[in-house]
């Protein structure tokens, strides 16, 4: 999400006559874009800003910028921070950013960080910053209505809308057109996707759908799905396109009903894993993803157990996942105790990654003797002699290829595997 906002941004100032660089000590502006999902993404920013602040003292001209969800969090914080920030932007404002600009090289504190109920930036044409030119993303919709108890997403982006289709797809279909072959859709909860323009609605199946038959060529992948939200009609769209990958990014979070209803993820353990049955049956091929957190207000050992016994019973393909970490303002931090002692959550978070380094082994295994479509993205990090692309399944995959290059389909036999590669032959 933050590189599809930077993205836009860099798009913005460009417009405004200002230019990139890739050397920091000669830029002008320096922005900063933040995310406040978790605290220690937002400790990260504090340490950038006092590296920055020896940049700021050799140069008087330089400009700081604090841009995205930490701008509107903690923008009188930041103000205060020694004089460092000159410019805080919220996730909705970055129209605004050459007029902040130039009031701060006036020598003014320039803030906006209000919220919006409509911007969507569907009319701006993002500048692509990926380097691989294969793969880039969509944003299609901006905000969440879902209020889980632990997140801050609504309160730092705003209340959920929808992009215009007509110009989702004009991106899409620009995007092939300069070379690229896969793309992501991005939104914090995309099954909630629904345009209307009077009496007419587009919601994310019919988007997708409509995404996909641009071109066959062109990949479609899309983040994040909301167990409570994904519905089979989704299931059999994805079905009915070999060009829509089969991997969904499912968030369970916990495996524990009484936790789930804690964190007003409006599910069960037992409606989770009927989804689970539903994609497993509908697309048998694809790959499942998740996100899990340990050690929310009042889990015990055995809500723990719970979520480790989701984990096995699923068998993630790959997982992202955290301590708990508490945000200023949501609903944990108002209503419940943060009590699970942080020793506590370091150990089961350990048992977390053991566990499901243990179940991507496993789906790599599966995968030996199989043929798959892979999409080139570059030469392996490892070896120039060798390839690197990704499954539909979105699992990383190198071999030896001559004569083939970035952007190209070519079928792989995979002969064996790592811990995080699969490595195999041209079929």
């Amino acid at each position: 999400m933050n590189v599809a906002d930077s993205e836009v941004v860099v798009s913005i100032l460009k417009g405004a006559g200002y230019s990139p660089t890739e050397v920091i000590n000669d830029a002008g502006l320096i922005l900063i874009n933040t995310c406040s999902i978790r605290d220690n993404a937002e400790q990260r920013i504090w340490g950038r800003l006092s590296a920055l602040g020896h940049m700021k003292k050799k140069n008087r001209d330089l400009r700081i910028g604090i841009i995205g969800c930490m701008a509107e969090r903690l923008k009188e914080k930041l103000l205060e921070t020694d004089q460092l920030v000159d410019i805080v932007v919220g996730p909705d404002a970055y129209r605004e950013l050459p007029l902040l600009v130039a009031e701060a090289e006036a020598g003014h504190r320039a803030v906006n960080v209000l919220l919006s109920r409509e911007e969507t930036y569907a009319d701006i044409s993002p500048v692509r910053m990926d380097k691989n030119g294969v793969s880039s993303f969509v944003s299609i919709m901006r905000g969440c209505n879902n209020m889980c108890a632990y997140c801050v997403v609504p309160y730092v982006r705003g209340a959920e809308r929808s992009r215009n289709p007509e110009s989702v797809i004009k991106e899409v279909n620009d995007l092939y057109q300069m070379g690229y072959r896969e793309v992501t859709l991005l939104g914090q909860n995309v099954d909630s996707y629904n345009w209307k323009n009077g009496a007419a609605a587009i919601g994310f199946p019919e988007l997708l759908s409509d995404v996909a038959r641009l071109n066959p060529l062109m990949r479609v992948r899309f983040s994040t799905s909301h167990p409570k939200d994904i519905s089979d009609e989704l299931l059999h769209v994805i079905s009915g396109h070999n060009n829509i990958c089969r991997h969904i990014h499912l968030p369970a979070q916990s495996g524990s009903s009484r936790i789930l209803k804690l964190m007003n993820r409006e599910y069960s353990r037992e409606w989770y894993l009927g989804r689970v049955n539903a994609i497993r049956t509908i697309i048998p091929e694809c790959a499942l993803s998740t996100d899990m957190i340990t050690g929310f207000c009042t889990e015990t050992d055995e809500d723990h157990k719970e979520s480790l016994s989701l984990m096995e019973l699923v068998e993630f393909d790959f997982a992202y996942m955290f301590k708990y970490s508490e945000r200023p303002g949501t609903k944990a931090a108002r209503k419940y105790s943060d009590d699970v002692p942080e020793d506590v959550k370091s150990e089961r978070l350990s048992e977390m990654i053991s566990l499901q380094n243990r179940l991507s082994a496993r789906s790599k295994r599966h995968d030996v003797g199989k043929t798959f479509e892979v999409l080139i993205e570059g030469t392996s990090k490892r070896s120039e002699e060798f390839l690197s692309g990704r499954t539909s399944q979105n699992k990383v995959v190198v071999f030896p290829g001559e004569n083939h290059s970035r952007g190209e389909y070519v079928k792989v036999t995979i002969e064996r595997c790592t811990s995080a590669t699969l490595i195999g032959k041209l079929a």
